[in-house]
């Protein structure tokens, strides 16, 4: 289908939509959304195929294997809490303007589909093969836990998917994306052996990791950690007293020395938990998306050695909380 009527195609879809009141917008732009005017002069003479990502962390993975071949651009802005966002008319010329888009998949992004459904545009789902971990806890039991990525492991298997795709799109550059994905994915593999290394020196029981979002579950699986969290999904940011309750008793039973939270919710929670034990707030950890360019995450491998170095620290006591 020609772009044009792709476009249109896609603005019925969106105009169907914000009727029935399925889009919520405030002007043209949310907080986490794209201005749909920003287009700069040197993107739209940009002649190499658009990739787009759902997210930033899924745009900057696939930045390192696209290297200098395909133009990757992310729907949601840095610091975007993702699983509530509400797709504006921006979105709708991005898509229509893509030539392949990546998602994660895994039930994450459900306020995109409407979308990917409505545009013949290739599309991928980055975190196939993955072996799924089902949630276990609250109204999303039996669901699959959508943060595969925060596992270094499973990463390189977004790696590999993003490879394929990129040489279906862009064949002439097939052997590039490969070599590409060969040198970050042995970043990758460091990064899980050396946080594995490390809390193997922690007594079992001490090997907990307590956040505010199931988004760890992957993670700790692969490092060998036992997971507890106070809800399992940013989708209501709201703690029950039983959660409190659930994650005070945990800490207490395990003697874990430290607890986090994620970046893009209230630590408030987390704090009373801190209040009720011994453990000590180790710090903020980030998952859903990465900062601006002069904050503390501005890549996936900043994000993952963040999150790593930080639960390192907290547990070990080798440094002090944030």
């Amino acid at each position: 289908m020609p772009k044009n009527s792709r476009f249109a195609s896609l603005t019925r879809a969106a105009a169907a939509l914000v009727v029935a009141g399925t889009v919520a917008l405030t002007g043209c732009a949310g907080p986490n959304s794209i201005d749909p005017d920003d287009t700069t002069p040197d993107a739209a003479n940009d002649d190499r195929p658009m990739v787009l990502t759902t997210f930033t962390v899924l745009a900057d993975i696939a930045q390192n294997v696209a290297g200098e071949h395909l133009r990757v651009e992310s729907i949601t802005k840095p610091g975007a809490e993702i699983h509530g966002y509400e797709p504006t008319p921006g979105d709708v010329r991005k898509a229509a303007d893509a030539d392949l888009i990546l998602d994660n998949g895994l039930n994450l992004e459900v306020w995109f589909a409407q979308f990917v459904d409505s545009v013949e545009v290739p599309h991928v789902i980055v975190s196939d093969g993955i072996d799924v971990i089902d949630i276990t806890a609250d109204a999303y039991a039996g669901k699959p836990n959508p943060h595969a990525w925060m596992s270094p492991a499973n990463a390189q298997l977004y790696v590999d998917n993003m490879v394929t795709a990129f040489a279906d799109l862009d064949p002439t550059h097939a052997e590039e994306f490969s070599a590409n994905a060969e040198v970050y994915k042995a970043e990758l593999q460091q990064v899980q052996d050396d946080l594995t290394a490390e809390l193997e020196t922690l007594p079992k029981n001490e090997r907990a990791l307590v956040t505010c979002e199931g988004a760890f579950s992957y993670l700790t699986r692969d490092a060998g950690l036992t997971e507890a969290y106070i809800w399992a999904v940013n989708a209501e940011q709201q703690s029950t007293p039983r959660q409190i309750a659930a994650a005070i008793e945990f800490v207490k039973k395990n003697d874990v020395p430290a607890v986090f939270c994620e970046s893009t919710v209230s630590d408030k929670a987390m704090r009373q938990v801190v209040d009720a034990t011994d453990a000590e707030f180790g710090g903020t950890l980030y998952v859903d998306s990465l900062s601006t360019a002069d904050g503390p995450v501005p890549t996936y491998l900043d994000l993952i050695r963040h999150d790593a170095d930080t639960i390192v620290a907290g547990l070990t006591g080798a440094g002090p909380g944030s």
